[in-house]
């Protein structure tokens, strides 16, 4: 029997490095994506240990080149379960943020899940079973905070780019789910808080962050119990409901031809 080959970006460390290992331990196959080869070397001879073939991509997806190799390797119609995790900060104020930089971020965190997402499902569909798993933030939920939650100990950071684009990738799989509702194929999206890793510089590699190795084992049970939205470490499921809600009332609430009595002159 063949063995089922998930497609990994971000693979070479933190939570995608974590993901990497579970899935090679659960009978995946993999395909290491990541811009650090001799990471992914270190990890594939690790994971032949196991049992599981793994292929390198060493492409850097904030680079349009990098991005469009990856995708064309997620097209080649063997992927039963894409990963999508790979990501970067970019904190700090937007004004202030070059354009350049902002072009890679942008590529890498909001670009290269749709990309990559669009390449592997027409294969899932076609065979009836498959999936894929986003990897966002608890911080898309904060465009509405200005300070940080109790416990935090520290100021939230400038992130409208980011948030920007991971609101967007909470928004995507959540439709994308409803869209795939009935083929078999299922969509979810991990929203970590701090989790000690060296992403950010290691900046979140604090007495209570959660490790790469419990985000990943929270993304493969809510994946594997048809989650739609996965937030580790949050215990109480109320919020989610109240989200909904909320979403509901605004969408029946901002329908029709009259306008708001606070617009009215």
């Amino acid at each position: 029997m063949t063995r089922p080959i998930a497609f990994i970006t971000g693979a070479s460390s933190g939570i995608g490095a974590a993901t990497a290992t579970l899935l090679a331990h659960e009978g995946y196959d993999l395909v290491l994506v990541a811009r650090r080869e001799d990471r992914l070397s270190a990890l594939a001879n690790e994971f032949a240990g196991i049992g599981a073939t793994s292929e390198i991509v060493a492409a850097d997806l904030s680079d349009r080149q990098g991005l469009q190799r990856a995708v064309e390797r997620a097209g080649a119609g063997d992927v039963d379960l894409l990963v999508s995790n790979a990501g970067v900060s970019a904190y700090g104020p937007f004004s202030e943020i070059d354009p350049h930089d902002l072009e890679r971020a942008w590529t890498l965190n909001a670009d290269a899940t749709p990309a990559l997402t669009r390449a592997v499902l027409p294969s899932m569909l076609d065979r009836g079973h498959g999936g894929v798993i986003t990897v966002a933030s608890n911080l898309a939920f904060s465009a509405g905070v200005s300070a940080p939650p109790e416990g935090v100990g520290r100021t939230l950071p400038k992130r409208a780019l980011y948030v920007g684009a991971k609101a967007g990738t909470v928004a995507f799989t959540r439709v994308l789910a409803t869209e795939l509702a009935g083929t078999g194929v299922h969509a979810t999206v991990v929203c970590p808080g701090l989790v000690s890793s060296e992403w950010n510089g290691g900046a979140s590699q604090l007495p209570n962050a959660m490790t790469p190795q419990d985000v990943a084992r929270a993304a493969w049970a809510a994946f594997s119990h048809g989650e739609i939205l996965c937030l580790p470490g949050l215990e109480a499921i109320d919020p989610l409901d109240q989200l909904a809600s909320a979403e509901r009332l605004i969408m029946s609430g901002n329908l029709g031809a009259d306008l708001a009595t606070r617009y009215q002159a």
